[in-house]
């Protein structure tokens, strides 16, 4: 059974697609945890703001079988595989963890985004505080104790 992390992102009808992907991994892996959702500016590109939060899960599926899952969700929810990195998202559902595995593919493993984007961290240092980022080898509490959080705003929300 492998622990999983999952960051949702959305911007367009930003409410209904997070909940759409939440009912959907709910769907797939059942019991999640799941943070709060913030809000936050968008990064990279100018957009409105995005819905984020993280769920955490167990799973019976491989690596390559959550991958697949993940971009079927999305696709599912509106997301092309034309859309730009730095784009609007209906939703974007990307793996942080998979037990304390390391990799580039089928996914980056852990994904970068999680020590460089408070959307990302924050929500994960709620649910995980910690667990150990296995390329540095310090807890998420640490990160986010370290982490510059004048860089980017964001700020809780209720949307259930």
């Amino acid at each position: 059974m492998a622990r999983i992390y999952i960051s949702l992102g959305s911007n367009i009808n930003k409410r209904e697609n997070l909940l759409n992907g939440l009912s959907a991994l709910r769907q797939h892996f059942g019991v999640l945890q799941h943070s709060s959702v913030y809000e936050s500016e968008a990064v990279g590109f100018n957009g409105s703001n995005f819905y984020n939060s993280v769920a955490g899960a167990d799973t019976d599926m491989s690596l390559a079988q959550v991958c697949s899952l993940l971009k079927q969700i999305e696709r599912d929810n509106g997301r092309t595989p034309d859309d730009k990195k730095f784009s609007p998202r209906t939703l974007d559902l990307d793996l942080l963890f998979y037990d304390d595995m390391i990799c580039d593919s089928p996914a980056q493993l852990p994904r970068d985004e999680i020590t460089k984007n408070a959307f990302v961290l924050w929500p994960l240092f709620e649910l995980a505080p910690e667990l150990v980022h296995p390329v540095t080898q310090t807890t998420i509490a640490t990160l986010w104790q370290n982490y510059d959080k004048s860089k980017q705003n964001l700020w809780k929300v209720t949307i259930e």
